[in-house]
């Protein structure tokens, strides 16, 4: 990593099944994601951020899923006023693929994946 993250732990990136993990994040992505903490101005609370094989496999994730390479986290969202916020500050700081749940913002950077994309689940 470039520069050490103001609003986050590494920790919190952790696959739940590999303590540590998180240090398998990619650089550009958590630099990106604490640039848009910063511009929400709101916590994060990070549901999924790194994934093992067997972990996104245990979730139903695509096979293909940005969360194994690092690229990729859903972040907690409930109201539709907070995915606004989240989403907002996602694009200000250069996202370009958010994924929008009932629960959570998925947001990815993922460079091998289709750029411009917003979806929903």
């Amino acid at each position: 990593m470039t520069q050490p993250l103001k609003h986050f732990k590494i920790a919190e990136f952790d696959s739940p099944d590999a303590p540590g993990s998180g240090a398998k994040m990619q650089p550009q992505f958590l630099q990106r994601i604490d640039n848009a903490r910063a511009i929400a101005g709101i916590p994060f609370k990070i549901n999924s951020g790194f994934r093992t094989a067997a972990h996104n496999l245990k979730v139903g994730g695509v096979a293909d899923s940005s969360h194994v390479q690092g690229w990729a986290a859903d972040i907690a969202a409930n109201s539709g006023t907070t995915k606004f916020t989240i989403v907002n500050a996602l694009l200000k700081a250069g996202f370009t693929r958010i994924g929008i749940a009932s629960s959570f913002i998925h947001c990815d950077c993922d460079p091998t994946k289709p750029a411009q994309v917003i979806w929903t689940y």
